[in-house]
């Protein structure tokens, strides 16, 4: 599609982040769906042409909408949220944002069951490489980073571009299988960059238990969603840094290059 990416990664953290608080108060699903639709006139909402749409599904199996307040939920500053846990333009900027692309997004909701948000983008012919993955104006190193998530196409992606960066980076989808690289070779590395929600050993767990292998030892945590982390260190041991998902290339090599010199600094 023709689109802004943090514009596009503002609209699915707003639709994740929604979905993941619904499911607050008990397990669930979240599930996000992507495949290509061809829609006619009779398919269309105001404001949309026929032709090829990317129709991407964002459901849980959480609380689900009350039908009273379904018509409102697009509308600015609408929020069942208590105080401090939302704005209420979550919904209203990601209806602005498909909207301005030529797109629609519906929802389907039953109570206590959850809810299915369908956004329709449509899709272009303009397939030219825009330079995104060029690192050249990015800051760069050659330090030893060990990076950790257990989300092994994350795991590929990250590496990819700290690499292309100038690090040398040893990368695991297991924190378990990270903490006893770790162990085995603790001055191997400069800096640890760690998921924080993993299963066994979750990133601030991981971060401890690093911190007690060795004192020095930089950590920066990566969240999509954490009640737990707030503010710039979260008070873990060795953590000096957050970075929040999706992780954006420029604020990954800035974080990554400003921790590493503040320590040098030291």
């Amino acid at each position: 599609i023709m689109g802004n990416t943090t514009q596009l990664h503002q609209l699915m953290m707003n639709l994740c982040t929604n979905a993941a608080f619904a499911m607050d108060e008990s397990d669930g699903i979240l599930k996000v769906s992507v495949k290509d639709v061809m829609l006619d006139k009779n398919d269309l909402w105001p404001g949309m042409l026929a032709g090829e749409f990317v129709e991407i599904k964002v459901s849980d199996t959480g609380s689900g909408i009350d039908p009273e307040i379904r018509g409102q939920i697009f509308e600015p500053y609408f929020t069942t949220k208590k105080i401090g846990e939302g704005t209420g333009m979550g919904l209203a900027v990601a209806h602005g944002i498909i909207v301005s692309y030529g797109g629609n997004i519906s929802v389907e909701s039953q109570v206590n069951e959850g809810s299915c948000f369908t956004i329709y983008l449509p899709v272009t012919e303009n397939h030219e490489n825009n330079g995104n993955l060029d690192p050249s104006h990015l800051p760069r190193g050659e330090e030893r980073i060990l990076f950790v998530d257990d989300e092994k196409a994350i795991v590929r992606m990250t590496q990819r571009i700290l690499e292309m960066l100038g690090y040398m980076v040893t990368a695991c989808s297991s924190s378990q299988v990270a903490l006893e690289l770790f162990q085995t070779s603790p001055d191997a590395f400069d800096l640890v960059i760690s998921d924080m929600t993993m299963p066994n050993l979750t990133g601030d767990k991981l971060a401890i238990e690093l911190h007690k292998q060795r004192s020095d030892i930089l950590v920066i945590l990566c969240t999509g969603f954490s009640k737990k982390l707030t503010g710039e260190s979260a008070d873990i041991p060795g953590v000096k840094a957050i970075l929040y998902k999706p992780i954006i290339k420029a604020d990954l090599a800035n974080t990554v290059r400003k921790v590493l010199d503040e320590n040098a600094c030291e």
